[in-house]
């Protein structure tokens, strides 16, 4: 029995892409995303290679639920009331900046020992992280200096026309989510 090939553009296809390390882009609450396997340190660098971005700012974590981001960072190194904050926000677009454990690698992390992490409300992003059964590294979809990409057409204008990208619509936001310390609780990007 064959396989057929999955439509390109599906959740399916771009499943099939991030098990083969691949880069992706999809539809987050503002803007296209680009996303890969956290734990593909080859996956990662091609994403901050297609990005110019150095690996020292280090990179966002995007995720179904706090569960899939729990072995990645330190909760224990967070107090109840902090835990309690964090999660009340979530699902939703704001990132929490949290401590990271010494075995979180470098390639996500880069030069500190936190990681930023965010529980999505985007029910597509929600799918595809269910389905790989892990969070996704998720940074805006747009090259070094350009604006970041709002829907599948500027995605494929700026990354080709094969780029693989999960079609859908964005969550409808301005902004791209907002950015705090989970430790401090301070406001790193307005949301």
């Amino acid at each position: 029995m064959t396989q057929t090939p999955h439509l390109t553009g599906s959740l399916e296809f771009c499943l099939d892409q991030l098990r083969q390390q691949t880069v992706i882009a999809y539809p987050t609450e503002a803007v296209f995303g680009l996303g890969c396997d956290p734990d593909s340190e080859s996956a990662v660098m091609a994403l901050l290679a297609l990005k110019q971005r150095p690996v020292e700012k280090g990179l966002i974590l995007i995720a179904a639920d706090y569960s899939q981001l729990e072995p990645y960072i330190s909760d224990r190194e967070l107090s109840v009331i902090q835990r309690e904050q964090m999660l009340a926000s979530w699902p939703g677009p704001v990132t929490w900046v949290v401590p990271v454990p010494p075995h979180t690698p470098r390639w996500l992390s880069g030069r500190f020992d936190s990681l930023a992490i965010r529980v999505t409300d985007h029910p597509l992003v929600q799918s595809l992280c269910r389905e790989f059964g892990k969070p996704l590294v998720s940074t805006s979809a747009n090259l070094s200096g350009a604006e970041p990409c709002r829907n599948v057409a500027e995605v494929q204008q700026q990354f080709g026309a094969h780029f693989p990208v999960l079609h859908g619509e964005t969550g409808g936001r301005n902004n791209p989510s907002e950015i705090r310390d989970v430790i401090s609780g301070q406001l790193i990007r307005q949301g």
